[in-house]
This record gives structure tokens, C-alpha cells and sequence, in this order.
């Protein structure tokens, strides 16, 4: 026998153990599908519905009254000892008083001083010029023995420088009689007795000022 009959012989057996097993199995499963049935068929019908009432228990027996038992008196109530107990003073509480906060007291300022019044307006005055009359001051007593013995006459004029107070302070001839002692008796009146308001300024403070004589003639008598 050749390999290919074998080989064909054990592939015809295999199908057919695989029949078998096939056709044995729808048998079981049809045999035991319809005793199943028909069982529980039966069974259905015979099965009776019973109503059991559970019974309530017996009522419980009341206990057996106790038996007479001697009185024993209570025993005694000892009370209990008294226990003192020192309870401390009450802490003293110290109430700290803070002190008042410092009350503010602002600086005094001073108020600046007033100011200055103001100077006085200023009065404006014109400058006066020094006043005064010379025309009476000379007289005949007053003419030089020199001259009236020498029959001298002529007219003079003087520049007079005057103070603050009204003196003749320089006397200055711009104009001369011609004789030396006429043109000094001139000068000298005029210093001696000479007297003037003195000049002011602007802010009417005396001042210094000239003066310039009205011709002075000097003339013999007779």
C-alpha cells in the first residue's frame, strides 16, 4: 500500500468518527429535552398552594412571687468629716491710673511790630535869599579924619558873605571910593553893625548866602 492510500484512508475515518459524534449529540439533546419537559409538566400539576398561619407564642408566666425575707435595718449613715479648706483672699486688683496725655499748647507767636510810619511828606520850600537893610547904617560920625583932612569923598560897594545866623562873616569891595580909608570904614560898618535874616534852602534849614550892598557914597558936608 502506497503513502497516498494511507494517508486517504486515515482522512475517511477522521470524517466519520466526526459523523458520529455529531448525530449522538442531536440524540442526547432531543432525549433530554422532552423528559425535561414532560417533568416539569407534571410537577406543575400536582403542586398544591398551602397557607401556613404562623402560631402567636404562649403568653410568658409571671415570675413566682419572692419568698419572705428577713427585714435587715439600713445600715447607719456615717456623715462625712467637714474638710476646711483655707480658701485665699481675693487678688487684690491695683488700678493703674495712666496719666492724662500732655495737653498741646501751641507756641505764641509773637506778631511782627508794626512798621515804621512813614516820614513826614516832604514840604517842599523855595530858597530864600538873606534879607537886610544896610542904607541906615552909616552916618556923618562914621566919615575918617584922614580922609575928610585929604577933602576925600566917593561911592563904594561891597559882596557881603552871610552865615547861617545873619552875620557878616567876609566883606568883599567890588566897587572903590579911590581913598584906602573910606573903602575900610566901609567894610568895617558893615561887619559890625550889619545884621540879616539868613538865607534858607529847600527844606528851609538856614543857610549861607551873599549879599551885594546898594552903593555906599561917602560925601563931605559944607
Amino acid at each position: 500500500m502506497s503513502y497516498a492510500q494511507k494517508k486517504e484512508i486515515s482522512g475517511n475515518r477522521t470524517l466519520s468518527i466526526i459523523m458520529t459524534v455529531i448525530v449522538m449529540s442531536l440524540l442526547m439533546y432531543a432525549i433530554i429535552t422532552g423528559l425535561a419537559y414532560n417533568v416539569i409538566k407534571h410537577t406543575a400539576q400536582d403542586l398544591k398552594v398551602i397557607d401556613v398561619e404562623e402560631q402567636p407564642p404562649p403568653p410568658e408566666q409571671p415570675p413566682p412571687p419572692p419568698k419572705d425575707m428577713p427585714k435587715v435595718p439600713p445600715p447607719p449613715v456615717t456623715p462625712p468629716p467637714l474638710v476646711q479648706v483655707n480658701t485665699p483672699p481675693p487678688p487684690t486688683i491695683q488700678t493703674v491710673t495712666a496719666p492724662p496725655p500732655p495737653v498741646y499748647i501751641p507756641p505764641v507767636v509773637q506778631a511782627p511790630p508794626p512798621p515804621p510810619p512813614p516820614p513826614p511828606p516832604h514840604k517842599t520850600v523855595s530858597a530864600q535869599s538873606a534879607r537886610g537893610d544896610v542904607r541906615t547904617l552909616f552916618s556923618a560920625d562914621d566919615y575918617p579924619a584922614s580922609a575928610q583932612s585929604a577933602g576925600a569923598e566917593g561911592t563904594a560897594q561891597a559882596e557881603l558873605t552871610i552865615g547861617p545866623t545873619g552875620q557878616v562873616t567876609a566883606c568883599n569891595l567890588i566897587r572903590s571910593t579911590g581913598n584906602s580909608a573910606l573903602d575900610q570904614a566901609t567894610c568895617n560898618i558893615l561887619r559890625r553893625r550889619a545884621k540879616f535874616t539868613p538865607a534858607r534852602d529847600s527844606n528851609g534849614n538856614p543857610t549861607t548866602d551873599t549879599y551885594t550892598t546898594p552903593p555906599i557914597t561917602w560925601r563931605l558936608e559944607g
